[in-house]
């Protein structure tokens, strides 16, 4: 060993041992002097603190019977744990041993002594036992010093800890909302903290009873109506939301109020932590938008779902992204059978791969790279892993990059669905679940006609199949050599009643902006932030609806276990939010002040860009199901042979990279608009500006 080593002592070493054990030691050691000592103490006091006046019985008892009242009173502690617990955070469990360790060796103590003076006189009288008040102030004495001593430990931590707080640079003043169970977890967690941190200095709590009282020294000043004027008055820095048990709409509201003083919020998520005891300062989530939606969360009965999943092969198409990658971690916890992530970008597939082996070491996992343009792959991968269920999230998805590039969108979106559902239908495949979306919904933009022309072509597929006509869907290709050993091109004569049995049935799922997706606003508006701004919003009146992206993984999952075939099933979003609003938000949540800190700025609609988007077309109609918010649209009719053969023609053009490729388009798709509509003169967006709180635009006036 090096000399440097030699000299260098880890702190939680004493004597070559651990640190506990030579605290423990310590305890011992003081506890014999405070077992011997105190009775002794209690002698002297009822004599008038003068030694030479206590009857010499007395002092022999006391002085033959301590030796074994010692070694007795140690094993009782020792048996009791008072030297295994860590004093540093004791508390009622630590009390209540003492208390019940200190009245055992009381007892004890009495018969034992009063028994050994009878033993040394021979009889039993009043005048040969100790006085009364020998024991009772010998007890408390020892009570006193064996309680004092631990609990000192933790007092003076608390107050070093409170003094470097008072004075440290770096400490912040937090307002606790929730004088419950969970906020008082978060108080003691804070106040026990080693480290200059924050301090706890004031509660909010609606409850007119908690109002005015303390919990652990830290007054609760009022309810939320006081959060504004106790802010300013004790300087608040941070805002800790600790309510799990609060209906979502109350949690909004009082958040709504917190963002406007500018604080750090941070938020206890959930009951769960509560009920586990995982309730600290380190359990806190920084608030985030999803918090102020406007809406309860949707909640799914996932039984069914998984029961359905359970021992199946499931295929992710698009599964490093993140609708797909959320679709693999929910499938990956209920026991597939296997589960094949399928994505064109290698980075995000390979996160998730090593995201679910560690989660899941026992899940057949694999993790291909490819695209669904590719129809030799697509067949190959099929051919090979037989999946059960698909879910095809693989699509591009950026309106204002599709617009500039409107046929990658037809091959990646129209035709990579095609060549997908047609290799899932030959191979058996039993349901197929696209991801759809509301833009797919009156198109003004060619992403949006392109998802509206996946919704067809499941439609058709399935239309196809009910009808027992599957051999009339064409297969595409953009080339015609077989893939070796496999049977990419089929002949359809041969396998005639191959096509009369298929039974795959498929089904879409339409849903509005995902927060925190892969090009949603809100990543966007938070690196604009971190930049210190503008924050750039394209209309002051754009309004969208929202989910989060659990919720809609949710709402895929279960239209993959009830789908019949041929469904689009829609969401109910709530009320749309106003991009604006949500932007302001944002800043607000980063503790700053939209217009000043940090600006806001218009830039115009973008190319293909709508006011608002809409989940049904008025003429499709909705079915309810057993869940209230998930309906199913009824299909558009069109003629699905005409739209077959169409495709042929979309699919050449789009590989030719025509400039008429929006036009055909707009053939096909009846309700595709290009140049968009006057939404602002619309009724439906004056109903959807109603919804989200805001007057009515004004009527056109006179010239």
């Amino acid at each position: 060993m090096s000399e440097s080593n030699k000299k260098v002592k880890p702190m939680h070493r004493f004597f070559g041992r651990e640190h506990w054990i030579g605290i423990s030691l310590f305890l011992a050691i003081y506890d014999i002097l405070a077992a011997s000592m105190s009775y002794f103490l209690a002698l002297w006091l009822r004599f008038d603190c003068r030694y030479s006046v206590i009857p010499d019985q007395y002092l022999l008892a006391w002085k033959y019977f301590t030796p074994a009242y010692v070694v007795a009173s140690l094993f009782i502690f020792y048996i009791l744990r008072l030297y295994k617990s860590i004093w540093r955070f004791a508390s009622y469990s630590e009390l209540l041993r003492s208390i019940l360790a200190s009245m055992i060796t009381a007892v004890m103590h009495t018969a034992g002594i009063t028994l050994m003076m009878r033993q040394m006189d021979g009889t039993f009288t009043k005048h040969h036992r100790m006085p009364i008040s020998y024991y009772i102030i010998g007890a408390i004495i020892q009570f006193c010093m064996i309680l004092g001593i631990r609990f000192a430990y933790r007092f003076l931590l608390l107050l070093k800890s409170e003094m470097h707080k008072e004075h440290g640079a770096n400490c912040a003043n937090v307002m606790i909302i929730g004088a419950g169970s969970a906020g008082q977890m978060i108080v003691r967690d804070i106040n026990s903290a080693k480290e200059v941190g924050d301090r706890v200095v004031c509660i909010i709590d609606d409850n007119k009873n908690k109002q005015g009282r303390y919990i652990d020294g830290v007054p609760v000043v009022g309810g939320r109506d006081s959060i504004m004027a106790s802010v300013e008055r004790f300087r608040i820095k941070k805002i800790f939301l600790a309510i799990p048990s609060a209906e979502m709409s109350e949690r909004r509201d009082i958040l709504a109020i917190c963002q406007e003083t500018g604080c750090e919020l941070k938020n206890l998520p959930g009951m769960y932590q509560l009920v586990n005891g995982e309730v600290s300062v380190s359990n806190l989530k920084k608030v985030s938008i999803e918090d102020l939606l406007g809406r309860d969360p949707i909640r799914v009965d996932m039984s069914g779902v998984f029961s359905f999943i359970h021992g199946k092969t499931v295929l992710v198409t698009g599964g490093g992204g993140s609708i797909g990658s959320e679709l693999c971690r929910q499938v990956a916890e209920h026991h597939p059978k296997r589960l094949i992530i399928f994505d064109i970008y290698e980075n995000n597939a390979y996160n998730i791969q090593l995201e679910l082996k560690e989660k899941h070491p026992e899940l057949d996992l694999v993790t291909l790279i490819g695209s669904v343009r590719d129809s030799r792959k697509m067949f190959q991968v099929f051919e090979q892993y037989r999946p059960d269920i698909v879910y095809h999230a693989a699509a591009h998805k950026h309106v204002p990059l599709m617009e500039d590039s409107p046929c990658e969108a037809i091959k990646n979106n129209a035709i990579g669905t095609y060549k997908t559902a047609y290799a899932a239908m030959v191979h058996g495949c039993k349901r197929f679940v696209l991801i759809s979306t509301d833009k797919a919904v009156n198109p003004t933009n060619i992403m949006g006609a392109s998802k509206r022309l996946c919704e067809m072509i499941i439609q058709s597929f399935d239309a196809k199949i009910k009808e027992g006509r599957a051999a009339d869907i064409p297969q595409l290709f953009t080339h015609y050599t077989r893939t070796r050993g496999g049977k990419e091109k089929l002949d359809l004569e041969a396998n005639a009643e191959f096509f009369r049995n298929i039974r795959t049935e498929f089904v879409a799922v339409r849903f509005g902006n995902v927060l925190g997706s892969n090009g949603s606003v809100i990543p966007i508006f938070k690196k604009q932030i971190e930049k210190g701004g503008p924050v750039t919003v394209t209309h002051p009146d754009i309004i969208r609806y929202f989910m989060t992206i659990p919720e809609a993984v949710s709402l895929v999952l279960l239209a993959g276990t009830n789908a019949r075939g041929g469904e689009i099933f829609v969401l109910d979003m709530g009320s749309p939010v106003k991009i604006d609003t949500l932007a302001r938000n944002l800043i607000k949540l980063s503790g700053l002040k939209p217009d000043i800190d940090i600006k806001i700025e218009y830039t115009g609609l973008r190319p293909g860009e709508k006011l608002y988007e809409e989940k049904l077309m008025a003429e499709e109609g909705i079915r309810k199901t057993e869940n209230e918010k998930i309906h199913i649209g009824c299909p558009l009719k069109f003629d699905i042979n005409r739209f077959l053969d169409d495709l042929d023609d979309l699919m050449d053009a789009a590989y030719a990279n025509s400039r008429d490729i929006k036009r055909l388009v707009a053939s096909m798709v009846s309700t595709y608009h290009q140049e968009g509509v006057d939404a602002l003169r619309s009724e439906t967006y004056r109903m959807l500006m109603k919804e989200v709180g805001e007057d009515t635009l004004g009527e056109e006036k006179d010239d």
